[in-house]
């Protein structure tokens, strides 16, 4: 029998990303597929998930080198720690998709460093700040590891809190940046070294760049940023998304290292400049670099992850990690 029911009407379509309808079913058009935590027997890499707020019921996974799983391995020689945040518009994907989690296994193996991936609460349900929110609390349960008394014991054992860094893409760049932003204000307890920042979502009023040449994409992302930050008054330029405007004083950025990364194919790419620009202009005492992948698109490297410039991208960010400078 045919369904009498009416069509549920469409308020927000922003595909192919997300959907949302007039009765606030919200729908994910990707992003949505997810892999347990586990051992990845190509790299070497173990994994498990991990509460780290229980309030809202949140998860990181967690990464680690097979040979710190060895009980004959010197336990005293312990490893950068990474904190990863992933993309997806502040609205899609998670930590625990394939796409996120066959990346952190390829990084871990080739940095040799331990990894927690945060999972947080994405929008329109819950709109910004709330994955910065969530995102800072991580923070703080991977800082309650350094005295190595917290409850997780791959932390406790195999972190060199002496060696942190934080790393994201796009929406997951624009949380790396303010979580070293806000530890800037407020110390966590760690020697936070550096940020990753790949292909970072951040926008402005002003167009700058190639960001010119194409209006349809521009206006495309600047409506889903009111769709997951709708109580902006500033649109594109709130500090939430525009690093740049007055009054974010970059030069309080709380870590001595950055790495940028753009794509040239990608909207985004004159956002990074322009950042990278900034924050050299800012006064910030740190060194930043930037590099740039010809002919790619926006996070082609987790599209693509065998390609050619994905490859020297997973090397240059593993030097990084592990404070060696490129020759």
């Amino acid at each position: 029998m045919d369904s009498t029911e009416p069509a549920a009407e469409i308020a927000i379509d922003l595909s192919p990303t997300i959907k949302v309808y007039k009765d606030g079913k919200v729908e994910r058009l990707k992003g949505n597929d997810i892999v347990p935590a586990s051992f990845d027997p190509k790299t070497k890499v173990h994994s498990k998930d991990v509460v780290y707020s229980p309030e809202n019921n949140l998860y990181a996974r967690l990464y680690i080198p097979n040979q710190r799983q060895n009980q004959n391995q010197n336990q005293n020689q312990k490893l950068p720690l990474l904190v990863y945040f992933h993309g997806g518009g502040f609205c899609i994907e998670t930590a625990f998709s394939p796409t996120y989690h066959n990346y952190l296994n390829t990084l871990v193996s080739e940095a040799n460093v331990i990894a927690v991936s945060v999972d947080y609460r994405r929008a329109p349900e819950n709109p910004v700040p709330c994955a910065h929110d969530d995102s800072w609390t991580a923070l703080k349960w991977v800082a309650s590891h350094v005295n190595g008394e917290g409850p997780e014991d791959w932390l406790n054992c195999f972190a060199d809190f002496q060696r942190v860094f934080f790393s994201g893409d796009s929406a997951g760049a624009n949380i790396a940046h303010h979580m070293g932003m806000r530890h800037g204000r407020e110390i966590l307890g760690v020697n936070f070294i550096g940020i990753v920042l790949i292909h970072p979502y951040f926008l402005g009023r002003e167009a700058v760049g190639n960001e010119t040449a194409d209006s349809k994409k521009r206006d495309w992302v600047a409506r889903l940023w009111r769709l997951t930050c709708p109580s902006s008054t500033s649109g594109c330029d709130d500090p939430w998304i525009n690093p740049a405007v007055a009054g974010s004083d970059l030069a309080s950025l709380g870590c001595a290292r950055m790495l940028v990364f753009v794509a040239e194919n990608d909207f985004l790419r004159s956002r990074g400049w322009f950042y990278y620009d900034k924050l050299k202009e800012s006064g910030w005492r740190g060194n930043v670099e930037i590099v740039g992948s010809k002919g790619e698109q926006h996070v082609f490297h987790l599209i693509n992850p065998i390609c050619e410039n994905a490859v020297a991208m997973l090397e240059r960010t593993a030097s990084f990690l592990n404070h060696q400078e490129k020759t």
